[in-house]
Order: structure tokens, then C-alpha cells, then sequence
């Protein structure tokens, strides 16, 4: 259920950042709501997998230059693995794209801004 919740929050957040950022888009694999709605749960799923994977050992490697930066280089890490879910989607055929370098950071920020909103918004209630 957590699991659901997290892609579906993700989708959602991927989507609002692809209407807020010019430089990120999304391309369906066909056209029709129903396909723009799987490949943005795709993307969300291969970006949870990507920052699951790939983010958990850039973040460890990282750690000299995330306490001398005071955390700022988490911007370029970010739009790191979204670069790489760019390239991954791109592969398969469809979804998302990013125009630079600069739109890149500005997705990631956007993208984990919205995502933390949407989290704290949509959060499931804990059983005490």
C-alpha cells in the first residue's frame, strides 16, 4: 500500500513539475490519457528504482562533499539521477526528457519540492 501510494505521489509530482518547468518533458508512449497515465507511473517506478539504487550509493560516496557544500550538492545529485531516468526512459523508447543542464536542476528541485508537499499532504495515518 506504502509502495503504491509513493509511485502514484511520484507520478503525480513528475507531472505537476513537467507543467512548471519548460525544460522537462514528458512524452506517452501513445496518445490517450490512459497511456500518459502508465508511462508517468513508469517513470515514477524507474525513478524510484534509479534513486533507490544508484542514489543510495552516489549519497554514501558523497558525504565529504554533502557536509562541505552544507548539502547543496544534493541539487546536482538530484538532477543526476534524473538525468539518468532521462536516458533510461529514452532507451526504452518513450517518456521523459530533459533540455539541459540547468532545466535538469530546476526538475529536481521542483520535482523534490512537490514530491515532499504531496507526501506530507497525502501521508497514511500511523497505527499507534
Amino acid at each position: 500500500m506504502r509502495f503504491l501510494l509513493r509511485l502514484i505521489i511520484n507520478a503525480l509530482a513528475l507531472w505537476l513539475t513537467t507543467l512548471i518547468v519548460s525544460g522537462v518533458t514528458v512524452h506517452p508512449y501513445a496518445s490517450g490519457t490512459v497511456a500518459t497515465v502508465l508511462t508517468y507511473l513508469l517513470i515514477a517506478l524507474i525513478f524510484g528504482v534509479v534513486n533507490a539504487v544508484i542514489g543510495t550509493v552516489i549519497r554514501i560516496v558523497a558525504i565529504p562533499l554533502y557536509i562541505l557544500t552544507l548539502g547543496l550538492i544534493s541539487l546536482l545529485v538530484n538532477a543526476f539521477l534524473l538525468f539518468i531516468v532521462s536516458w533510461i526512459s529514452d532507451a526504452i523508447g518513450f517518456g521523459l526528457h530533459i533540455d539541459g543542464f540547468w532545466a535538469g536542476v530546476l526538475g529536481a528541485l521542483v520535482l523534490g519540492i512537490i514530491a515532499w508537499l504531496l507526501g506530507l499532504i497525502f501521508r497514511p495515518a500511523r497505527r499507534g
